[in-house]
């Protein structure tokens, strides 16, 4: 038996319950409490100076001791369009996209997945780098940062 939800809001978090007649046993019941977490993308802002190494953590604000177990991808981004950088699926080693004339060997995952550019050049100010985190078959946790170069 199984409960099926469509178009699930956070309205319908909370505890639910199944309860069924059996013979000669009686009543059976399970409780399951359902909390439904909305999808959001953070954005933050990344300062860096010209040719020193840039480093954007993939999720900022989150434990990223489970990162690894999650396929995930670092995506670059201007004008609306998006190129992925890197990808990374649990126990393989990082798969890096060097087709873009403008990121080519400049980027490597690092520690905790946090992406590395280096140098970073005044082409990079502006633009907006994301990671996306599959956690769930149809849950992505999102982080995008915007890069701001300085020149001393």
């Amino acid at each position: 038996w199984a409960l099926h939800l469509k178009n699930v809001t956070m309205s319908l978090s909370g505890q639910y319950k199944c309860t069924f007649a059996t013979y000669p046993y009686g009543t059976k019941d399970a409780k399951i409490q359902l909390m439904v977490k909305a999808e959001e993308e953070r954005h933050y802002l990344k300062k860096v100076w010209l040719n020193e190494t840039l480093e954007i953590p993939c999720l900022e604000d989150m434990t990223s001791e489970n990162l690894p177990t999650y396929p995930l991808k670092w995506l670059v981004g201007e004008n609306g369009r998006k190129e992925e950088l890197v990808t990374k699926e649990p126990s393989c080693p990082a798969v890096y996209r060097n087709s873009s004339a403008l990121y080519g060997q400049r980027v490597l995952l690092g520690f905790n997945n946090a992406l590395k550019v280096s140098p970073p050049k005044i082409t990079d100010d502006g633009r907006v780098f994301s990671c996306h985190v599959l956690y769930h078959p149809e849950r992505v946790q999102k982080s995008s940062t915007t890069v701001r170069v300085f020149g001393k």
